[in-house]
């Protein structure tokens, strides 16, 4: 099977679209994976390195949930129509909107990672104001959504906000995101460390609940600090506590690292449609403390220990409880590694994706 696959440079869905790209090449599949928002620099694309059947056309157009996006919205959409008529792949996966609305005689699957207006209301309570890019932006995601033939979404908590915020899809599926666990060390030696990782500019995340305190016990905060857009959505505004060991995007071996050698990792957002680092830092044997959120408790049931929605003392009392009592760290740390082995593996996903592919591409074109 040929499979063309889209996806942004920028954030959590560069990992994800690697995992799949990677799995599809090896089970013998061909896959056009399109790069948007950003040329990827060489550290990124140190997976693909000897994958044979991987063609990979990178770009550097704007993506619908950035300001004045729309002019290369319109001229990214022609470069794909061009990439689809010289490749002739027998399945899309989009993962942006837009492309959803693309008018070709091909298999559309759009994966809804996140969206604008379900990040507005977790973080303010409200929907974007009204503007004539909030309007045209609706107006984009709906039709890219309404255009497909399959939507996706990596939580039950985010199809239900794509269906109250868009309406309901045609067809409509949850498919668990997943990693490899092998790339992941869960028998090194912890310290006495609690990490968390997640883009500091953007709000959803609320990295600034762990890293603003001072907590007296060493603390590592990695994610990019500045956002690649002007929106709204970001906050380019610093201000750390004592002992806050505070890092800029990681390379995949150094946060391969970092989660190895820590104990305890915080998931602060606010708002998360899935959150990988938490699932790469079960599969590193960290136990997950999380904010009490809908998405934290869909995912991992009885095996994080919750803290109250965005409390920061319930916060540090959470942690502190996890440092006074090794036994009860190790047990959730067990737990976690556990579920995520079982839940979310790149298999189970690569599983899922392709038993989809092939329901909805004609079986000729398959075998062909």
């Amino acid at each position: 099977m040929h499979i063309l696959l889209t996806a942004d440079t920028v954030g959590g869905v560069w990992i994800y679209a690697c995992e799949l790209v990677t799995g599809f090449v090896r089970r013998g599949h061909r896959v056009t994976l399109v790069g948007l928002g950003e040329i990827p620099d060489a550290q990124q694309m140190r997976w693909s390195e000897g994958l044979r059947n991987l063609d990979f056309r990178p770009t550097a157009f704007r993506l619908e949930w950035m300001q004045d996006s729309a002019a290369d919205i319109d001229s990214s959409s022609e470069y794909l129509l061009g990439i689809i008529r010289e490749t002739q792949p027998d399945v899309l996966h989009l993962n942006q909107y837009c492309y959803g609305a693309l008018d070709v005689d091909i298999p559309k699957i759009v994966t809804a990672h996140s969206d604008v207006v379900s990040w507005w209301n977790a973080v303010y309570g409200e929907d974007p104001p009204d503007s004539g890019w909030s309007r045209w932006y609706r107006e984009t995601v709906t039709r890219g959504l309404q255009g497909a033939e399959m939507v996706i979404a990596p939580s039950r908590w985010m199809l239900q906000q794509i269906e109250t915020h868009y309406g309901k899809p045609r067809q409509s599926l949850v498919v668990y995101n997943g990693r490899s666990p092998q790339l992941f060390n869960p028998h090194a030696t912890k310290e006495d460390r609690v990490v968390s990782i997640g883009r500091l500019w953007d709000e959803g995340k609320q990295v600034s609940l762990l890293a603003r305190q001072d907590l007296g016990f060493p603390v590592t905060v990695a994610g990019a600090l500045n956002s690649p857009d002007d929106s709204a959505r970001s906050k380019n505004s610093y201000s750390y506590g004592t002992g806050v060991d505070l890092k800029d995007r990681l390379t995949p071996k150094q946060v391969q690292a970092l989660l190895a050698s820590s104990s305890i990792y915080v998931a602060t957002s606010r708002y998360e449609p899935f959150g990988l680092a938490p699932v790469e830092a079960a599969l590193s044997r960290c136990a997950i403390v999380a904010n009490d959120i809908p998405t934290f408790r869909e995912l991992w049931g009885q095996t994080a220990v919750y803290f109250s929605a965005n409390d920061p003392q319930a916060l540090r009392e959470a942690i502190q409880a996890l440092r006074r009592d090794p036994m009860l760290r190790r047990h959730y740390a067990e737990l976690a590694y556990q579920r995520a082995r079982r839940v979310f593996s790149a298999d189970l996903m690569l599983n899922e994706y392709l038993a989809l592919y092939e329901s909805l591409v004609p079986e000729r074109s398959v075998a062909a």
